[in-house]
């Protein structure tokens, strides 16, 4: 039994899926930046691209179910060959289906990408995007030079095109902290946010989500390298809030990886914790799954898991609880 197993069984908790209302689908590696925080050790020269038979084979299995949202992400999911093909696809559905971009704003600057914004307004893709901080000299720390100001370029075009502004645009923005510390107060964080960008840039967005960096990937080699993982790691295991538990986002979220690999979230992914069959000797893929099969199933766990239950808790969708 792993450490956050035990810390479960101690507060006479379990931590099983409930209905699934997210399909995650990480489309690949490939990213135009090298984040120090990504967990996902996303660059510019991984090779790992979801194909279009595999996006053809989960849009699929999606209409065999009810699931409402389809959550894109990398790597920079922009940069795959077929990601509009993907987007196109999942509109074509019935019932409707709503679509989720993370992207790394950034991309929305580099060549061949001029009208990607505009793609995405015109399908009403809720963009969810990477912004660790209101300030340049952080920003560009932990994500390369320049990037801050290129963020900056992309928000402002976003809102020209309405996002943050037409309630069918959401524009969401994520903070990491740039180092071995949880975040603070999200609500707080955000009226931060919203002032300083709109007073230096005249940006507007919806919500600001405060994530928990997880000690794998770069993050954790980061950690490694600085001396820092055991010192991180107890602190997000003291920091563990048993509140935030209902709210996880493996219990509503399956995740899929960019050959149809199927997860309970997008960390256990990059740590390769594939589901296997009963037997545990065979992996299984999306289309190997019985969407109505799927509530009540155990969820692996591992010490990682800290991350998302440490303080006022990390999902994808931010903070869980209202602690901070």
């Amino acid at each position: 039994m792993n450490r956050f197993a035990r810390k479960l069984a101690d507060h006479s908790a379990s931590l099983r899926r409930g209905r699934p209302e997210i399909l995650q689908v990480n489309v690949g590696k490939l990213c135009n930046l090298t984040c120090v925080h990504c967990h996902v050790n996303a660059g510019p020269k991984r090779k790992e691209i979801m194909t279009r038979e595999t996006i053809d084979r989960i849009v699929d299995w999606l209409a065999r179910t009810d699931i409402p949202t389809v959550d894109l992400t990398g790597g920079a999911p922009e940069m795959i060959p077929d990601f509009r093909f993907f987007i196109d696809q999942v509109k074509r559905l019935q019932p409707l289906r709503h679509i989720i971009d993370r992207c790394n704003l950034t991309i929305l600057l580099e060549p061949g990408y001029e009208d990607l914004g505009e793609f995405l307004a015109r399908n009403r893709v809720e963009i969810v995007a990477s912004m660790p901080c209101y300030s340049a000299e952080n920003v560009n720390a932990q994500r390369g030079e320049g990037v801050f100001e290129g963020s900056i370029a992309a928000l402002q075009l976003l809102n020209s095109l309405g996002y943050g502004i037409d309630p069918e645009l959401p524009l969401h923005l994520v903070h990491n902290p740039v180092g071995a510390f949880l975040p603070p107060s999200q609500d707080e964080l955000e009226a931060d946010y919203k002032r300083e960008l709109k007073k230096h840039f005249g940006i507007v967005f919806n919500k600001l989500y405060a994530l928990t960096n997880l000690p794998i990937g770069r993050f954790a080699s980061y950690l490694r390298h600085n001396g820092k993982l055991d010192e991180y790691m107890e602190l997000l295991i003291g920091a563990f809030n048993p509140v935030t538990i209902d709210g996880l986002m493996c219990r509503n979220t399956i995740s899929v990886g960019w050959r149809g690999e199927v997860y309970d979230c997008d960390f256990n992914q990059q740590l390769g914790m594939q589901w296997s069959d009963n037997g545990g000797s065979n992996p299984l893929f999306l289309w190997d799954i019985d969407p109505d099969s799927l509530e009540d199933r155990e969820i692996m766990t591992g010490d990682h898991c800290f991350g998302c239950t440490a303080g006022a808790g990390s999902t994808c969708g931010g903070a869980i609880s209202s602690q901070s």
